[in-house]
């Protein structure tokens, strides 16, 4: 290097510190595109973290949102749920006795709040197997299968894992084992809502996410790797 520095003239020296200049531009020229891609890179994966994490979170809300009550999943559809009902009604009809709440009462609401329950669920359960851990796939497939065979889904197993993996890849500690928590069951939509309780429990929770979460989950979650809402079935899954 200091052989081709020449310093025996103006011109040369003007040349050698050209040249000089002209390297170091290079150099930092380089260094700053490789930041800047570095820097892209790192902010893509906190966004992919982010909406994963807030699709995880809404799932566990509407999967685990009851304590109370029944906390398994009816996957029987809104056809079939009626024409239970018209039989309960036949039946009542032939022993001389009215329908609680008269026609389309509380038993319609009922079949409506547990149609809401299911939508919510499928869509958690889906949003899961989309995002979740290997673990959370492999009991979301379970508990989706079960209900594509008619039989009532208990979710608090899947509950648990989600529980666990929010926690850490938030960087809480975990729960202490001699610290007893009900089982959890899916949330209980509102009856006065026109799109069912867990699209708009999941919702709220969004605004008060943010970004800030990436910062604190991006080398929790990097080896890892919508918010889910309740929107009714089509007419036709009726």
């Amino acid at each position: 290097m200091r052989g081709n520095l020449d310093f025996s003239s103006w011109s040369g020296l003007a040349s050698t510190l050209f040249g000089l200049i002209l390297i170091s531009l290079i150099a930092v020229g380089i260094r700053l595109i490789f930041m800047q891609t570095i820097q892209r890179r790192r902010e893509r994966e906190n966004r992919q973290i982010n909406e994963r994490l807030r699709t995880l979170i809404a799932a566990y809300k509407t999967l685990g949102g009851s304590f109370t009550g029944e906390l398994a999943v009816d996957p029987s559809h809104l056809g079939q749920l009626r024409q239970v009902e018209i039989s309960m009604d036949e039946a009542e009809n032939a022993n001389g006795l009215t329908p609680a709440g008269g026609e389309g009462g509380p038993a319609v609401t009922s079949s409506e709040r547990r149609r809401r329950i299911r939508d919510t669920v499928e869509a958690s359960l889906s949003d899961v197997i989309l995002l979740g851990t290997d673990e959370q796939v492999r009991l979301a497939a379970h508990a989706a299968t079960e209900m594509v065979a008619g039989r009532k889904v208990e979710l608090a197993e899947l509950v648990v894992s989600l529980r666990n993996f929010i926690r850490q890849a938030l960087d809480l500690a975990p729960i202490p084992l001699s610290l007893i928590i009900p089982s959890q069951g899916p949330l209980r939509p509102s009856t006065s809502g026109g799109r069912g309780g867990g699209g708009d429990k999941g919702g709220g929770m969004d605004g008060g996410m943010g970004a800030g979460i990436g910062a604190g989950v991006g080398a929790n979650l990097g080896h890892e790797s919508a918010e889910p809402t309740g929107t009714p079935p089509d007419e036709a899954h009726r």
